[in-house]
């Protein structure tokens, strides 16, 4: 069944009675102003609500408002993302955030379409910002909504496809209740992610729609909604060195261009290799090692390749003074000033190092 068969305006009322019921407290919700909406929904794109709290109020309480997070030096921006991944997604906000400054007097625009313009956002988190922050009945479709309205609809269509995505947006358009945009949007993406869960795991029972779901009618919620496969991810091989100086690891920057542009990483190379080649690889830095540890494997994933990683801890005799291209970081200066890609977090642990989070007090 195709959504304009189904007639969606029945699925408003439950929907809202059931959101004024179980909506989940969240921080962004307490105070819904355009740029804390904004930082939001950002940081839950393909993160967890739970996993986002902490940053947001981190976030938020070093940067509170567009022209502070437009003032911001780069790697004070990248160090509160870091843990969130996606380091282009906080670069494009201060992007759109120094054009909101210029363009806009600091103030987020009130209209769709000029939201739209800005670096970074969509037309998802532009329905978002524009209904939740200031009203205007405009729809705000993410990978939940497209879940719960394919399932309640009985739509067998690809979600992948852009203009699958389109028709629904234009459907819920037509719905959306006077007056209660926000809400309407919010209750959407609450429950699919409370209630009208993927993989298998939709807790039915709980669901407003549960007697108008035609996926739970003909017994379709695990083949719905439709989504074309995604490419298959590049895997890399990769050796990670933690190399240490007493207290203190060798850092080194990536390159201003490129996946974890700008960020600091420990050193590390394509290819495995032995503890041998370990240890000529510290050596051909200019240092002297005095013993060298294997760690255990880790893994990252990344949108289009994995690292499949080795480690090393290699102890060297400690510098009088650093030469040329090192960089040794103290552990407490480096959790507060370098910003790290969460790729290494498996190998930071062994220095007590946690990316993304502050250090537990004693």
């Amino acid at each position: 069944m195709k959504i304009e068969e189904y007639g969606l305006g029945m699925l408003v009322n439950p929907l809202l009675a059931w959101f004024e019921r179980h909506a989940r407290t969240l921080p962004w919700r307490e105070d819904a102003t355009p740029y804390r909406v904004w930082v939001s929904e950002i940081m839950l794109q393909q993160t967890r609500v739970e996993a986002v709290k902490p940053y947001f109020e981190r976030f938020i309480k070093a940067l509170p408002d567009v022209k502070s997070l437009a003032a911001c030096d780069e790697e004070q921006l990248l160090k509160l993302w870091e843990g969130l991944g996606y380091y282009n997604r906080v670069r494009n906000m201060q992007t759109a955030a120094r054009c909101v400054m210029e363009k806009h007097n600091g103030r987020l625009p009130a209209y769709y379409d000029e939201l739209l313009k800005l670096k970074g956002i969509g037309r998802y988190t532009a329905g978002a910002i524009a209904s939740i922050a200031y009203g205007i009945p405009v729809p705000a479709v993410d990978g939940n909504v497209l879940r719960v309205i394919s399932r309640a609809a009985g739509d067998d269509r690809d979600i992948m496809k852009q203009s699958v995505r389109t028709n629904m947006e234009q459907q819920l358009a037509g719905v959306i209740p006077d007056g209660k945009a926000g809400s309407f949007n919010q209750a959407l993406m609450e429950l699919g992610a409370t209630v009208c869960l993927p993989n298998g795991e939709p807790k039915c029972g709980e669901c407003p729609w549960k007697n108008l779901c035609i996926a739970r009618k003909e017994g379709k919620i695990l083949a719905l909604p439709v989504k074309s496969k995604s490419i298959k991810r590049r895997i890399e091989e990769r050796t990670v060195f933690l190399i240490c100086d007493g207290d203190r690891v060798l850092l080194q920057k990536r390159p201003s261009k490129g996946l974890l542009a700008g960020m600091y990483e420990f050193p590390n190379e394509e290819g495995y290799y032995e503890r041998k080649e370990a240890v000529s690889y510290a050596k051909k830095r200019g240092l002297v090692p005095l013993k060298a540890e294997e760690l255990a494997d880790a893994k990252h994933i990344f949108s289009h390749v994995e690292w499949h990683m080795r480690g090393y801890l290699i102890r060297v005799e400690a510098l009088e003074e650093e030469g040329e291209g090192l960089l040794f970081a103290d552990a407490l200066a480096f959790e507060e000033k370098y910003p790290m890609p969460s790729a290494f977090a498996a190998y930071a642990q062994y220095l007590n190092i946690f990316l993304g989070k502050k250090r537990e007090p004693v």
